[in-house]
């Protein structure tokens, strides 16, 4: 399997380099520009909260040095830029068409070559269409790794901050779950719908309520959101707990 490292060194070679910035914090790592890339994909609804970049965007530029986009860009698995972006988003409520087989090479190399893909099942509850789907999906694409709940200790929960609850705009799973190849983890699941909780209409004015736990809820939704996008940018580098003091600093943001 391809380092991120080399993932990321080809894509600043290839591309004529990403800009770059450090984070707060971030003990000399470089971050690339991030930007959001949605998968369009048959079937369902592949697009079921499309207000939602500006607002984690402008949350993850306040918290952290860490610069991105505020438009998202839009691909199919046949896109031949997908390589180009380590950040892959997908979403939906309902049963989507299977891939092919080619999409499905594709995706399983664009995945264990170091990019990463985070799944949103948007609907609110366990067990429906594009959950379904999506696990199957995920075992013709994967056959030998497992979709599995994330222990507590794993990086995703203190690559920026110390997460101890999983917002969105409802309360479905107390966790995120995954599929780890070696010490990566480069597809993560979660069916709280967080997108929906970060969603804000032109007007500046929230989309959706976050049910049951109001603000509190919305605002532990932004803070898995930054750990995302930290998390696909450096990989296990804070799983070491001499992290923790500083990261607890953060707390109160």
């Amino acid at each position: 399997m391809i380092s991120r490292r080399n993932l990321l060194s080809r894509v600043l070679y290839l591309s004529g380099g990403w800009i770059l910035s450090r984070p707060s914090l971030s003990f000399g790592s470089l971050f690339p520009h991030f930007f959001f890339t949605q998968l369009k994909y048959r079937g369902g609804e592949w697009d079921p909260n499309p207000l939602f970049v500006e607002a984690i965007v402008e949350e993850l530029e306040l918290r952290t040095s860490i610069d991105a986009g505020k438009e998202r860009r839009v691909m199919e698995l046949s896109d031949p830029d997908l390589f180009f972006c380590p950040f892959l988003y997908m979403a939906g409520r309902y049963a989507f068409e299977p891939f092919t087989q080619q999409e499905r090479e594709i995706l399983g190399r664009f995945l264990t070559y170091g990019g990463f893909l985070f799944v949103e099942d948007t609907v609110g509850a366990q067990g429906f269409g594009f959950d379904q789907a999506f696990r199957r999906e995920m075992k013709q694409i994967l056959p030998n790794y497992e979709l599995k709940i994330l222990p507590p200790d794993h990086s995703v929960y203190q690559s920026f901050y110390l997460i101890g609850s999983i917002g969105g705009r409802q309360k479905v799973n107390p966790y995120l779950e995954g599929i780890t190849i070696d010490n990566w983890t480069p597809v993560i699941y979660s069916q709280n719908d967080m997108t929906g909780a970060w969603s804000r209409d032109r007007y500046g004015k929230w989309v959706n309520e976050c049910v049951p736990g109001g603000d509190l809820q919305r605002k532990a939704a932004f803070k898995v959101g930054i750990n995302l996008i930290v998390y696909s940018l450096t990989s296990d580098y804070k799983k070491d707990v001499v992290h923790h003091p500083f990261i607890k600093r953060r707390q109160s943001l």
